[in-house]
């Protein structure tokens, strides 16, 4: 971010230094990502090079240009010192240990500026690429992952002062007092204790009909909430099912989420159908990562979704879950055809594809509904297309076995 905003400051471009320098153009962008006591001088160099300034002149401006930046934000715009960062989620199909890996990928056989993450999930690939690009847009189905994302990546401003001070006052709740015990009467003694079910519908309960706070303020409360929850919830990971007959002890505490700085980023985030919403914008990269398997997202995660939704609907079976809604056609035996629609009806440069190679899993719910071949055929259709794999370890409940797994990253560079 410093060295993106001093070349900016000098009419210059991350372009302009790898043609002036000979450093790729790859290079120049990731160096902005380490701390600046780490660059190289010959990074310092290419940059005086470019501007026409000596490199001891860049090194004291950019050290100036650093603590500028570090204290520049409004009383109100402060940092929350909070508990949770965006990655701290139990999900299915997660990228987390995966991130290092795509980035380098994408640092080393991609360009452009803008960012299209078509199946965000938990917004940890937007996130881990964020220094790299200006333009992202960040789409998912799920309610609870839009509202993330909102909290997260949201441009509206935010007072540090009064989320501070919200969160003082849920810590101290002990019981419902405006909330219609849905909550603990759906989720108590199952997924979460009696007591700790209750405290958490009071919560929402507050937060939805407080009308003080802005729309990212209230995202920000409503994440907070679902990480707490989420933090503590008796299941393996998700909530198809509980774990039971066991003691369930009180230990729900809500703490806050650390929103990410996104000064000089432009970020839409969307709600949408993917494959509708490709025929609606226009990207340099495609991120696609969706669900392969028949598992659906909005049935894992049903109780944080109700949490963020908050329009407590009829609950039934042993789960306890609403009415369907939000199901997914990639996590179904028409995949394949769906998968090649959005290929063919994406606007961007270069596509990026994600795949782990479960389509032979004993387990009839791990197996892809798209395989290998499949893929390729669809992304070969608009351009050439390169595989990278390496080995990976499966998100694994104890089922399903699977032996040399492992993960592919398809780029494919469309035809103009």
């Amino acid at each position: 971010m410093i060295l993106e905003t001093y070349l900016k400051q000098n009419n210059t471009t991350f372009k302009q230094v790898h043609l002036a320098s000979g450093i790729p153009q790859t290079t120049v962008r990731s160096i902005d990502k380490r701390d600046l006591d780490k660059w190289s001088i010959e990074y310092f160099e290419a940059i005086g090079k470019t501007i026409g300034k000596d490199k001891f002149e860049v090194i004291k401006e950019l050290e100036n240009l650093r603590s500028a930046l570090e204290n520049q934000v409004a009383p109100n715009e402060k940092k929350i010192a909070g508990r949770y960062n965006l990655e701290n989620r139990r999900y299915i199909g997660n990228k987390n240990k995966l991130l290092s890996w795509i980035e380098e990928l994408l640092l080393n056989h991609v360009s452009g500026d803008s960012f299209f993450d078509v199946f965000g999930g938990t917004g940890v690939v937007t996130k881990k690429i964020l220094p790299n690009y200006n333009k992202f847009i960040l789409n998912d189905f799920l309610f609870s992952n839009n509202t993330i994302f909102k909290a997260f990546f949201g441009d509206e401003k935010f007072d540090s002062s009064k989320i501070n001070d919200y969160k003082n006052k849920f810590q101290k709740i002990e019981s419902n007092h405006i909330d219609d015990d849905y909550f603990v009467d759906n989720y108590g003694n199952k997924f979460f204790s009696n007591q700790d079910a209750r405290i958490i519908g009071e919560i929402r309960t507050q937060i939805e009909v407080n009308s003080e706070l802005n729309e990212r303020e209230k995202s920000i409360l409503i994440a907070s909430l679902i990480y707490s929850t989420d933090k503590i919830a008796n299941t393996v990971g998700h909530y198809d099912a509980y774990r039971k007959n066991i003691d369930i002890k009180n230990r729900f505490v809500f703490e806050l989420i650390n929103p990410i700085d996104i000064s000089n980023k432009k970020i839409d985030i969307f709600r949408k159908d993917a494959n509708q919403l490709v025929r609606e914008v226009k990207t340099d990269i495609a991120f696609i990562d969706p669900p392969y398997n028949s598992r659906q997202y909005s049935r894992f995660y049903h109780v944080l979704e109700g949490l963020a939704k908050w329009n407590k609907p009829d609950l039934s079976g042993v789960a306890m879950k609403p009415p369907v809604e939000n199901m997914s056609d990639y996590s179904k035996t028409v995949a394949p055809i769906i998968f090649d629609d959005l290929i063919k009806n994406l606007n961007a440069k270069y596509i990026v594809v994600t795949y782990n190679n479960t389509y032979t899993s004993k387990s009839s719910s791990s197996k892809n509904k798209i395989t290998h071949e499949e893929i390729l055929e669809s992304l070969n259709s608009v351009g050439e297309t390169r595989v990278f794999e390496k080995p990976f370890q499966f998100f694994n409940a104890g089922k399903t076995e699977l032996n040399g797994h492992k993960e592919f990253v398809f780029i494919t560079e469309v035809k103009k």
